[in-house]
């Protein structure tokens, strides 16, 4: 509207009672008061006030633009109060989109305490392990456990993600215990869909070299939690992250192998659209994650 500086001045000297108080508060002369006024009923071809040398009163069109115009200012003001206030406090809704595993096991768990310390707050949390498009979806702020590519997105690194090659007692007791990564070929491994390589699992040796090995197995799962329950049953071996299998391998349920063997490690990122303006709400989860996912993180 290239019309709505006009029609702010036009308003302040109908709350003002005259053009002279109007030039008062907005600090101009009433010389250019009187211009604003009249550019706006040249570009409305009406007369907006009747005017004598004692007095100022608005007419029949004049009325209707100030009534509309008033409202339609304090909305403006109402709006840019509301925006200052988003940039001093978290407030309002925060839409974030998490991997299903990661989200469940561990962002879930963190939610009670992160809005009771940022109470005018509402959580919009989306797990699923497709990468969706931030802009296009409308999402403020994702979680990504990956070694990321480049990409216009802004990423902030929370953390490690470790991995760990595991199975259950009864598996290996029934299939034995692999003491390299090459003792893999002859078992049965259970793959993550959308692990990066599913079947080619990747370790750091003990004399620091990058071994790699082809493995192969009768189940493959797009979910790290399912996957986890059939492993925990005796179906095969797995390569996953330990904060999917912590506290198994710590209760004995499963079992660790191939620990001379370091399996590749990922990072835990919050990536979101842009860093100019970030809003408050983004910077305060950004924040509390990385406070909560130390190095090492607590699972393990």
């Amino acid at each position: 509207m290239d019309n709505l500086s006009d029609i702010a001045v036009f308003v302040q000297v109908v709350d003002s009672g005259s053009f002279t108080a109007a030039a008062d508060r907005l600090s101009l002369s009433k010389s250019v008061v009187s211009k604003y006024v009249t550019r706006l009923e040249d570009q409305l071809g009406v007369r907006l006030f009747n005017r004598t040398t004692r007095r100022l009163s608005l007419t029949e069109a004049g009325t209707i633009l100030y009534t509309r115009s008033r409202r339609g200012l304090e909305e403006i003001e109402a709006a840019e109060a509301e925006i200052s206030q988003l940039q001093e406090t978290p407030r309002g809704k925060l839409k974030i989109n998490a991997p299903m595993s990661f989200g469940i096991l561990i962002i879930a768990p963190l939610m009670a305490e992160f809005t009771s310390r940022y109470p005018e707050l509402s959580i919009d949390v989306r797990f699923e392990d497709r990468k969706v498009d931030l802009v296009e979806e409308g999402v403020d702020l994702a979680i990504r456990v990956a070694e990321l590519p480049d990409s216009s997105l802004i990423a902030r690194r929370l953390g490690p993600c470790r991995h760990v090659v595991c199975a259950s007692p009864d598996y290996l007791a029934k299939h034995g215990t692999p003491r390299t990564p090459e003792d893999l070929r002859t078992h049965n491994a259970l793959t993550f869909h959308y692990q990066d390589s599913p079947s080619e699992w990747r370790f750091m040796s003990p004399e620091g070299k990058y071994v790699s090995v082809p493995v192969s197995g009768s189940i493959q799962m797009n979910n790290s939690l399912a996957l986890r329950e059939t492993v925990l049953c005796g179906a095969g071996i797995m390569l996953t992250p330990t904060f999917i299998v912590g506290a198994d391998i710590k209760s004995g349920r499963l079992q660790k192998v191939l620990s001379d063997y370091r399996p590749y490690e990922v990072s835990i990122y919050a990536i979101y659209p842009e860093r100019r303006h970030l809003s408050p709400k983004v910077q305060a989860f950004v924040e509390f994650m990385k406070e909560k996912l130390s190095d090492p993180p607590f699972w393990d």
